[in-house]
């Protein structure tokens, strides 16, 4: 009976011809250790190089390969140094490049009637078409035809060549003759999503053919490209899973008190709860009631009400003579929470710590000896909350705030903190950046998600007008104006200091200028390097209205409620993200006036900022801009996890491949459910052993 041959996933790279110890240390930076890892390095991308393009057919942008002759050549001196050679094909004339050559180069393309064959991208140059820096080799008469299949572009690193990936790779997919991927997806799977088989898939994505449509490749639709998209997004769907049954196989402390505390608590309060805000609070009371841990995302809008949920959960776990953890990204944020939750619970006889990394000596002792007894019941503060010498006497509810700010680890940190007697806290996590339905029903699949999607009563819109900077003047007399009726206004700037790269007015500066301009207003300025007494000082002046105008930086972003503001002005608001122009323009709005923001831009507008500025100017629904967020910038970054390394997609696109999540829902359902081994195989493939990415 013949030994059956190995599978690709037991064969390490060291089996291919020409690996040794140094690719193969430079192979692992990109996560190859197998052969079935390198199959598994998908292309970022293709270029045709099948077919030899006249150059008379070219247009600027074009990728190429074009077959020319030399009619001269010369270095120039002009601005930087460099080897200009005009070619020709018959069809049109076009000039090679080289900003770095030696005299081997020089030589041999000074020769007139030389023939080249060239392949490179298409400039407008002065006088003629151009390739810059192209690949070039010299035709001699005895030269092998043209690529048989579109080129893969791979993701490398430095030392790390394409024409080492592309040989290497040539070598993997002949050993699929012999060694068989292991096909994780199961054939009645297959055969009902109508999906090719995986080793025809890595064929073809590794080497098109050359009649396929580039296009449809760089659209990321064909069917091969597909199939390995589905799988990938099931290894995410399943991971998330494991993770979440993990977290439920944990046993926490049911936080089922009578509900006294609450109801004094919700009386107390200064308003009423809206609709969504009580659906939200029941959702949250029948998970704290159980016996295994809460995981539940809450997502609201800017100014939708997520703190006090977050309190009336809070209180729910001190009636069960237990403590609670509130953590937020930033000491402004962290602060704004301190003081509510203070202002709402010590009435109640609900003791309320601050703990921040300024905290220091005895002050620190003194606030850590209250959360080891219990007698600070909730604690408030920044990431200084998970530090070491922080012990809880019973946390049972960890509440966090802006979860993308944090990475995995500082998250999982704290939730540590509550375990003891094998019993693990409540999960309350919290975000103002709205996230698609598409997008957290991939990357939260271990959550539980709850949206409160309605605003109190009384929230006006805010209009949002787009100004060059040339018209400063105008701005200013519209703070004049909106000043003098009585309302307050917020002048925002990116940076603290000048800073001649980025162009960006500094705030101290701006607050200076201002006060000259409008010396009848009293302004205050706030950014991030203020110590915290002088911060809260000038805060506390602004919402006191004894400040008409604050000058700050995006330090402001969250956790400021000032109603009486009705007016907000940012400065090079080109330089900033949708996410974070939606948060500060928030901070107006909160009142029953009419409120304004202005984006004050810097010309000359690139495309990009432009498109921006047009979706903020054209919406104020968080979850539409979140949704225009993805398209332009992409999952890893609205979701803050290039930290984490979590959805790092090596092929699939939540945004294109939103249609398959369906599907790749119930296969999920069916693999944990009938074909457990195959599940493990996919994650193992994907996203390999370990990572805890999902346990936020």
């Amino acid at each position: 009976m013949g030994v059956s041959p190995p599978v690709l996933e037991d064969l390490p790279i060291q089996t291919l011809k020409g690996v040794g110890p140094r690719l193969a240390e430079r192979l692992a930076r990109l996560g190859v250790q197998t052969v079935e890892d390198l199959l598994f390095h998908l292309p970022m991308r293709y270029q045709d190089r099948t077919r030899v393009m006249p150059i008379g057919s070219l247009r600027p942008g074009d990728e190429a390969v074009i077959e020319v002759e030399v009619l001269l050549s010369q270095v120039t001196q002009r601005g930087r140094r460099a080897l200009l050679c005009r070619v020709h094909d018959g069809s049109g004339f076009l000039t090679l490049r080289f900003f770095y050559f030696g005299p081997a180069q020089q030589n041999l393309l000074g020769q007139a009637g030389t023939r080249l064959r060239c392949f490179g991208e298409i400039r407008n140059g002065p006088a003629t078409l151009e390739m810059v820096h192209p690949e070039w080799r010299r035709l001699d008469g005895s030269e092998a035809v043209v690529e048989e299949h579109l080129t893969p572009i791979y993701p490398t690193t430095e030392g790390l060549h394409q024409a080492s990936l592309r040989t290497l790779t040539d070598q993997a997919l002949q050993c699929l003759e012999s060694n068989q991927p292991r096909e994780c997806l199961p054939p009645p799977l297959l055969d009902r999503l109508g999906l090719p088989s995986l080793q025809e898939a890595l064929r073809l994505i590794h080497r098109p053919p050359a009649e396929l449509d580039l296009a449809v490749l760089a659209s990321g639709r064909h069917p091969a490209q597909q199939r390995l998209a589905f799988e990938e997004l099931l290894a995410h769907q399943l991971s998330l899973r494991r993770l979440r049954a993990q977290m439920q196989r944990n046993a926490a402390p049911p936080l089922a008190g009578r509900g006294r505390l609450t109801k004094r608590f919700l009386k107390a309060l200064p308003f009423a709860l809206t609709r969504a805000q009580h659906r939200v609070s029941a959702e949250i009371d029948a998970d704290l009631a159980r016996s295994w841990p809460m995981l539940r995302l809450v997502q609201g809008d800017v100014g939708s009400g997520k703190t006090v949920v977050a309190a009336a959960a809070t209180v729910r776990a001190v009636e069960a003579g237990l403590q609670a953890a509130i953590m937020a990204p930033t000491e402004l944020l962290a602060e704004q929470h301190y003081r509510n939750f203070r202002n709402w619970l010590e009435p109640l006889g609900v003791q309320v710590a601050w703990l921040s990394g300024r905290i220091k000596g005895s002050a620190r002792e003194t606030i850590l000896e209250r959360l080891r007894s219990g007698q600070a019941q909730v604690a408030v503060g920044t990431h200084a909350l998970f530090q070491e010498d922080v012990v809880f006497a019973d946390l049972a509810l960890v509440i966090i705030d802006e979860q993308h700010r944090f990475g995995v680890h500082q998250r999982l940190a704290l939730r540590e903190k509550g375990r003891q007697g094998g019993r693990c806290p409540h999960q309350l996590i919290m975000t103002a950046t709205p996230i698609p339905r598409t997008l957290a029903m991939s990357a939260y699949a271990d959550l539980d998600s709850s949206v409160i999607d309605e605003l109190p009563p009384g929230r006006t819109p805010v209009q949002t007008v787009v100004v060059a900077e040339g018209r400063r003047a105008d701005v200013i007399q519209r703070i004049r104006l909106a000043c003098g009726g009585g309302r307050q206004a917020y002048w925002v700037c990116p940076l603290i200091e000048e800073s001649e790269v980025l162009q960006c007015q500094a705030a101290a500066t701006t607050a200076a200028l201002l006060a000259e301009t409008l010396p009848e207003l009293r302004i205050g300025l706030v950014h991030g390097r203020l110590k915290p007494a002088e911060k809260e000082q000038t805060m506390a002046a602004f919402k006191a209205r004894q400040l008409d105008l604050l000058v700050a930086t995006t330090v402001i972003e969250v956790g400021v409620d000032v109603p009486n503001a009705s007016l907000m002005i940012i400065e090079n608001a080109e330089r900033l993200g949708l996410a974070q122009l939606h948060q500060l323009r928030g901070r107006v709005g909160r009142g029953s006036a009419q409120s304004s923001c202005v984006l004050l831009y810097r010309v000359p507008l690139s495309e990009p900022a432009r498109s921006r500025l047009e979706v903020l100017r054209n919406s104020n629904d968080g979850f539409e801009i979140a949704r225009r967020d993805l398209e332009m910038r992409g999952p890893g970054e609205v979701l803050g996890t290039r930290q984490t390394g979590a959805l790092q997609l090596r092929i699939a696109d939540l945004l294109r491949d939103a249609y398959l999540l369906p599907q790749v829902r119930q296969a999920a359902d069916e693999l944990l459910r009938d074909y457990p081994d195959h599940a493990e195989a996919i994650i193992r493939r994907w996203i390999g052993v370990g990572g805890q990415y999902g346990e936020v």
